[in-house]
């Protein structure tokens, strides 16, 4: 049977307006001039702040500015008030004619890595069949060169795909002429298999090279665990011997698919910093880096429009309040999103000045021991917001100072107290196990019990598990595998 009932709730629902503020607070510098662009090319009612005569735009502001006033030019209320009933497919985008043609600039761009092993298979005298497996295999071959689809599950590929039945031998019999394409050692199915196809591609009458690659062939387990006392005595070597083989082995690339990587097909970051650290007379003065983020304002040619609309409210045909409606739509998303930029702004000061009081000795003189132990909650108390709004600050956001160019996430770290009861950052302690590790005899590397006493000499009572946990932060492997002839 059922039963209607009232149930009274407190629920927490953000505002399109606090939704927006907290997306353009999250982007970095060069996607909110991407982003403020968007808005200006949608929006016909935002505009760029006029400057004074003599003032020249920068060429972002005038990319905009060009964009604005196309806008202004193609678009006006007034030809939507006087619009009649024009059929659909006037509206469409996709109505192109015949020999209408769009074209677009190409890139000077060179061939893709599996392209480059595709001309040089079609090279090889294969027939139809064999060339259709060859380049089955090649499609299964990663970008660092490596065929990791095993040849059983390839077999049974071409079976449904190509409608073609061949067997493992002769899959592995076409491997192998993929094996001798460059870069060497591609189409290997482990590291081991493709270091030994890069060596035998040397002058194997060296004696290195041979012992390198007895070395690969039948210690591989003990060179990658660097066991070389075992090896040492297996092959009877000399220790210099070992080493120039070991030398070999290590010129050798564990990714060849990389050594073809095409640099313009890589996203490169582009690292733009937010805010800007100056020092004048021992004195820190932080400025937002505006340089390509032009000042917003509402086109007066439709705040009058829509006055005018307002005036001669009760005359107004019903197409001509729909216009009205869609001008005043347009010029609250124009102040709502000119409010949101402001508030980004004046959090961002807020949350970073915060952050240069707490950590004022590190940014006056760039010393990495004088930073402090801060956590978020360490800003959130001090600025009065939401760890998560300081979160979204300091997420891929830079600051600029006279020492370089910093993530605002680099100054955030745990602390950890001191026999003497002082509080300092842990990443004080990772610098010191850094230099320690560094200053190292290679042959004998420090354990991490042997790190841990050393810590403990200077004060810091850490445990060797913790000790394990930041070296494994500043990615350095144990001291076993840290060893070097």
């Amino acid at each position: 049977m059922q039963h209607l009932s009232l149930q009274q709730r407190l629920l927490q629902k953000l505002s399109p307006q606090q939704i927006q503020v907290i997306k353009l607070l999250e982007l970095p510098m060069l996607q909110l001039e991407q982003r403020i662009k968007k808005e200006l090319e949608e929006n016909p009612v935002l505009e760029l702040e006029e400057h004074g005569e003599g003032t020249n735009e920068d060429d972002f502001a005038n990319e905009l500015k060009s964009a604005e006033d196309v806008n202004n030019e193609e678009f006006s209320v007034d030809d939507y008030l006087n619009e009649e009933d024009y059929p659909s497919y006037r509206y469409e985008t996709n109505n192109y004619s015949k020999d209408e043609k769009i074209s677009e600039i190409p890139f000077s761009e060179s061939n893709s890595f599996h392209e480059y092993l595709q001309e040089q298979i079609s090279m090889v005298m294969l027939n139809e069949e064999d060339a259709i497996l060859a380049e089955q295999i090649i499609g299964n071959i990663d970008e660092d060169g490596y065929l990791r689809r095993e040849l059983e599950a390839i077999v049974d590929d071409v079976a449904f795909s190509r409608n073609i039945f061949t067997t493992e031998k002769k899959l592995g019999t076409i491997l192998s002429i993929i094996q001798e394409l460059d870069p060497a050692g591609v189409g290997a199915r482990d590291l081991r298999e493709s270091l030994l196809i890069q060596l035998s591609r040397k002058e194997m009458q060296r004696p290195e090279l041979r012992l390198a690659y007895r070395i690969l062939e039948e210690m591989f387990e003990e060179f990658t665990r660097k066991h070389y006392d075992k090896i040492q005595r297996k092959f009877n070597a000399e220790e210099d011997d070992l080493r120039d083989a070991l030398d070999e082995i290590l010129k050798l690339n564990p990714k060849p698919g990389s050594s073809f990587s095409n640099n313009l097909n890589r996203g490169n970051q582009t690292i733009i910093p937010d805010f800007i650290l100056e020092i004048v007379d021992d004195e820190m003065i932080l400025s937002l880096n505006q340089r390509n983020v032009p000042e917003l304002n509402i086109s007066n040619y439709y705040t009058n429009m829509l006055k005018s609309f307002r005036d001669n409210g009760r005359g107004m045909t019903n197409d001509q309040k729909d216009a009205l409606l869609f001008v005043k739509q347009k010029i609250d998303s124009a102040k709502w999103f000119i409010d949101a930029i402001k508030q980004r702004q004046e959090t961002l000061m807020l949350v970073m000045n915060s952050m240069l009081q707490f950590q004022k000795e590190f940014f006056v003189e760039g010393d990495e021991t004088k930073l402090k132990p801060m956590i978020l909650k360490d800003i959130a108390d001090r600025t009065n917001l939401d760890i998560s709004t300081i979160s979204r600050v300091s997420n891929s956001k830079f600051i600029q100072t006279h020492f370089g160019i910093y993530s605002l996430k680099y100054f955030f770290s745990e602390s950890m107290q001191k026999e003497d009861g002082e509080e300092v950052s842990t990443r004080e302690i990772k610098s010191i196990l850094k230099e320690c590790i560094g200053n190292e005899n290679k042959q004998k590397p420090v354990t991490d019990d042997e790190l841990a006493n050393i810590l403990k000499d200077k004060g810091y009572n850490i445990a060797r598990r913790t000790v394990a946990k930041y070296r494994e932060q500043l990615d350095i492997p144990v001291a076993r595998m840290r060893k070097e002839l």
